[in-house]
């Protein structure tokens, strides 16, 4: 390794540098606001030395990491969407007791630990960002001990995060028995020139790798833990493990199948079929029957990443720009959606119930506009980012000619529907709740509890992703630019 090579790999030192600062200041001295903004600061010199390294890229960095632009963009995107989770996260532990200043070196590592997925290029570096972000999540779910399930999320997630990673050890270690290689483009290699492998023992290792990515992407069968972790974990620490967590792992997905030639396989492409198919339909069909607003959003999440399953099928670059930008927009949404529940959550709990938003309209009417965006949104509604990134789905879809998948994809969209609409009729329906009442044309709803006074970094934060949202819908031009000039270089 050489200066160079240090050079390259800046945003990362800088995440892991940012991570040791804020943990040295704690200890001499406890301040919130001073270590969010040691925290903004880190992620912002970490954003910004992407620009400095792109130069250079594309450069293998050993054989463990890769700086191309497709790890820069979707570094990028990690970087971002941490910096708007830790301005939420300032004004939701505002209001609870205990010290929040831990909580932001957690965010800073579990940062590191997707940028090191997104740019992983073998076994080894894949599996130590996996648990530098895992081991970062365990103490964020359960940050708030004061409550029972937020304690109850982390300890379900410690142990069936432990024991997908023992699923995932075991396949890379049947890959590396059969080809004698952890790095994914010598697995491609070997994988397309020799004819004398044990296939077999191949794909029994493959498989176990995709019950690794199944679970830290809330697949189906792999899901169970999603909806009790959404529910209890802190309303921000959602909103990270349902974009970054997922995210990351979605980018390692595409360019350890694409660059280790796995994909080809057509047992491959039958399982993957199968858990898209399975996702879409319990995902929908599940989040029908809930009533509470952060479970409908947990089912929604295994549906929508079926739905970008759908569009990793297809396969090529189309493949690739289309998984990208359905991405960036469920990142732009569901931080937006869980930044709603955030800024209405008090300090005895988060706002997860349906009731809970019954009549918020009244009381809050510009957060109504924002959820509804939100909501809109992930129903693939037109005017907004989910509509076109369903679209660029559906078309990656078509191009491939998989239709059944694509079939699946549009009937199942119609069942989202149903419980996107529960959630609008209950914001706007506060007049016929057994709590208001009119007073001068308005109505008042007696919850004080859950209309706390609203933070502004969280208003800045939701402000920017509406127009963000806004703007990707009516013009993905640039966005659509942006990533055919990055990602579709894998």
């Amino acid at each position: 390794m050489n200066v160079t090579d240090l050079f390259t790999l800046l945003p990362l030192l800088i995440l892991g540098g940012a991570a040791i600062v804020v943990m040295i200041v704690v200890a001499i001295h406890r301040s919130h606001i001073l270590t969010l903004a040691l925290t903004l600061i880190g992620l912002a010199l970490a954003f910004a030395s992407l620009g400095w390294i792109a130069p250079e890229a594309p450069r293998q960095v050993t054989s463990l990491l890769v700086i191309d632009r497709y790890a820069i963009f979707y570094t990028g995107l990690v970087i971002a969407a941490t910096f708007a989770v830790a301005l939420l996260c300032y004004g939701y532990f505002e209001r609870h007791p205990g010290n929040p200043e831990e909580l932001y070196i957690l965010l800073l590592l579990a940062a590191l630990g997707s940028a090191v997925l997104v740019t992983s290029s073998h076994f080894i570096s894949f599996f130590l960002g996996l648990e530098i972000l895992s081991v970062s999540l365990y103490a964020m779910n359960a940050y708030i001990r004061t409550w029972s399930l937020p304690l109850e999320a982390g300890i379900k997630y410690l142990i069936l995060a432990a024991s997908s990673a023992a699923f995932l050890l075991f396949g890379m270690a049947l890959v590396y028995a059969e080809l004698g290689t952890m790095d994914f483009a010598k697995i491609r290699e070997l994988v397309t020139t020799s004819p004398d492998l044990n296939r077999t023992v191949l794909l029994a290792g493959t498989a176990l790798i995709i019950t690794g990515f199944g679970f830290k992407l809330a697949l189906v069968p792999f899901h169970l833990w999603t909806p009790d972790i959404y529910e209890g974990a802190p309303a921000p620490v959602t909103a990270f493990v349902a974009t970054v967590s997922k995210g990351a792992m979605f980018a390692l997905l595409l360019r350890y199948f694409y660059w280790s030639g796995t994909h080809h396989f057509g047992a491959i492409f039958l399982v993957f079929t199968i858990i898209a198919i399975a996702s879409m339909l319990a995902g929908n069909i599940l989040a029908m029957l809930q009533t509470n607003v952060k479970r409908i959003l947990a089912y929604s999440s295994i549906a929508h990443m079926g739905y970008v399953l759908v569009a990793f099928q297809a396969g090529g670059q189309l493949a690739v720009q289309a998984v990208t930008f359905y991405l960036v927009a469920y990142f732009i949404t569901i931080i937006g959606a869980f930044g709603v529940i955030t800024m209405i959550s008090s300090g005895d709990r988060d706002a997860d119930s349906l009731e809970d938003y019954r009549g918020l309209f009244w009381r809050r009417p510009a957060l109504t506009a924002v959820f509804t965006a939100m909501v809109l949104s992930l129903a693939g509604i037109p005017v907004t980012a989910g509509f076109v990134g369903k679209f660029y789905v559906i078309s990656a879809g078509a191009s491939s000619a998989i239709w059944l998948l694509v079939f699946v994809l549009i009937v199942t969209s119609v069942f989202g529907l149903y419980y996107y609409l529960r959630i609008l009729v209950a914001l706007y329906s506060g007049l016929a709740h057994e709590d208001a009442h009119a007073i001068g044309g308005t109505a008042k709803i007696s919850s004080p509890s859950l209309t706390p006074a609203l933070s502004i970094s969280g208003g800045v934060v939701l402000a920017v992703l509406t127009i963000l949202l806004v703007w990707v819908g009516v013009y993905p031009a640039t966005l659509l630019n942006l990533i055919h000039s990055t990602v579709g270089l894998l």
